[in-house]
C-alpha cells in the first residue's frame, strides 16, 4: 500500500480510503459477512481509512461490529459525518454525535465531518449555535481528533468555506469529468496550498467511471492500453495529483479490493506521461456525448414520499442513449414499473424534496418529466 502524509500532524494515511456507502444489502440490511471479508482484506493489504455516515443506512454500525470482531480499533482512522442539515440547537451536536460513538462502538473519531457543508454560510449558522466550541472541547477531550467538512459546490464556495476556519481536513468530490466543476482541481490544489489533507470522494462517480462507461469511451481507452481497466484509468488520474490524500472508494466485492489495492501501490503524483493525460480528454468528449444527468447513485435523494426510485430511472435514462433505446426502457420496467412495488417516475408529484439533498444539484423534477418524454413510459 502507498500511504502519505497528513501535511497536518504528519500521520501515514492509506492512498486508499474505504468508503462505506454501498455495502451489499440483503433486503433492507446490509450482509455483515460479506462487508466483514472486504473490509477485513482491505486492512489486511495496508487501507487504514474507513468512511462511513449518520445517514448512510446501518453503515456505521456495519463498521462498528467489524471493528469489534477484528479487534482493529488501534489499526484503522474511522471517518465519519455530523449530519449538520439536521442540527438545529446546541444540544443536537452532542446527540448526533454520541449515537455515531455508539453505533460505531468506539470512544473517539479519528477524522470528523461537517457534513455536505456547502458554504460559508451555513458555516456560520453552525457557529451561531456554538459549534466552535464545542468541537474545541471535543478535540481537548480527545474523542475527535480531526475536524474537517465535506464539499459539495462550487470553487468560490469552496475556498471561502475553506478560509472560514482552521480545519484540519477536507472532503471533494473529483474524478476526471469534474475537474472542472464542484470544488475542482482549483479548489483541490488551494486547499492543498493551505496544508489541509484532502480526502476525494466519488473518484469514479459511483461506479459510471468503472464498469458504466459508454462503449465510445472504453474504446478510448483500450486504444492505449487495452490490459488497464476503465477503473484503473479513472483512480491513476487522481493519484497522479500530488495535492490528493486519500481516494475513498465504495468497494462491495473482493476483487475489487484487490484490484484498487494493487493500483494504489505504484500510483504516484506525476506519474503519468503527457500521452496518458491526453487520453482522458478523449474520453470526456466520449461520455459527455452520452451522458443526460449527471447521477452518481449516491442515493441522498432517498426515499422519495411518493416512493420513485429516482437513481434507478436516471440510469436507465442514460442508458437509453449509451446502449440504446430498448436496453434503458428494458432496465427501466424491470426495475421500476414491473416490481410489485412501483417506483417509476410517473409517481412523481414535484414536491422537491430530493433536490434539497442532491449532492450534483440537478434539476430531479424536470429530468425524471424527460424520463418520461423520452418513450421510456409508465
Amino acid at each position: 500500500m502507498q500511504y502519505r502524509t497528513n501535511p497536518k500532524n504528519g500521520e501515514p494515511l492509506s492512498a486508499l480510503g474505504f468508503g462505506c456507502m454501498r455495502f451489499t444489502k440483503r433486503g433492507a440490511a446490509i450482509d455483515q459477512q460479506k462487508a466483514d471479508r472486504e473490509m477485513g482484506l482491505a486492512l489486511d493489504l495496508g487501507v487504514n481509512y474507513f468512511d462511513t455516515a449518520y445517514i448512510y443506512p446501518g453503515s456505521e454500525a456495519c463498521l462498528g461490529s467489524f471493528i469489534a470482531s477484528k479487534k482493529c480499533r488501534d489499526k484503522l482512522n474511522i471517518a465519519t459525518k455530523l449530519p449538520q442539515y439536521r442540527v438545529n440547537r446546541r444540544e443536537d451536536l452532542d446527540r448526533y454525535f454520541n449515537e455515531e460513538l455508539q453505533r460505531l462502538g468506539t470512544d473517539y473519531i479519528d477524522y470528523y465531518l461537517m457534513h455536505m457543508l456547502n458554504d460559508a454560510a451555513s458555516w456560520a449558522r453552525l457557529q451561531a449555535l456554538g459549534v466552535d466550541e464545542w468541537l474545541a472541547k471535543k478535540k481537548a477531550e480527545g474523542r475527535i481528533r480531526n475536524a474537517g467538512f465535506s464539499f459539495h459546490g462550487g470553487t468560490l464556495q469552496f475556498k471561502a468555506l475553506v478560509d472560514a476556519w482552521d480545519w484540519d481536513f477536507c472532503q471533494i468530490q473529483f474524478n476526471y469529468l469534474d475537474e472542472r466543476s464542484q470544488a475542482g482541481v482549483e479548489g483541490l490544489e488551494y486547499a492543498a496550498g493551505k496544508g489541509l489533507p484532502v480526502i476525494i470522494m466519488e473518484p469514479l462517480r459511483g461506479g459510471k467511471l468503472a464498469g458504466g462507461l459508454p462503449q465510445a469511451a472504453k474504446k478510448v481507452f483500450q486504444a492505449v492500453d487495452p490490459d488497464r481497466s476503465p477503473a484503473e484509468w479513472g483512480l491513476r488520474w487522481i493519484w497522479n495529483h500530488p495535492g490528493v490524500t486519500v481516494v475513498l472508494s465504495g468497494m462491495n466485492d473482493v476483487s475489487q479490493v484487490e484490484e484498487n489495492c494493487r493500483i494504489a501501490a505504484d500510483s504516484l503524483p506525476g506519474a503519468l506521461s503527457r500521452e496518458q493525460l491526453a487520453v482522458y480528454g478523449r474520453a470526456v468528449e466520449a461520455i459527455r456525448g452520452v451522458t443526460k444527468v449527471g447521477c452518481t447513485g449516491c442515493g441522498y435523494c432517498q426515499p422519495c414520499p411518493k416512493g420513485v426510485d429516482i437513481p434507478t430511472c436516471f440510469a436507465a435514462y442514460n442508458d437509453s442513449f449509451a446502449d440504446g433505446w430498448f436496453t434503458g426502457m428494458r432496465e427501466y420496467m424491470m426495475c421500476t414499473t414491473l416490481r410489485k412495488v412501483r417506483s417509476n417516475a410517473g409517481l412523481c408529484v414535484k414536491c422537491g424534496k430530493c433536490e434539497q439533498h442532491c449532492p450534483q444539484h440537478i434539476d430531479i423534477r424536470n429530468q425524471l418529466d424527460n424520463v418520461k418524454k423520452l418513450g421510456i413510459r409508465d
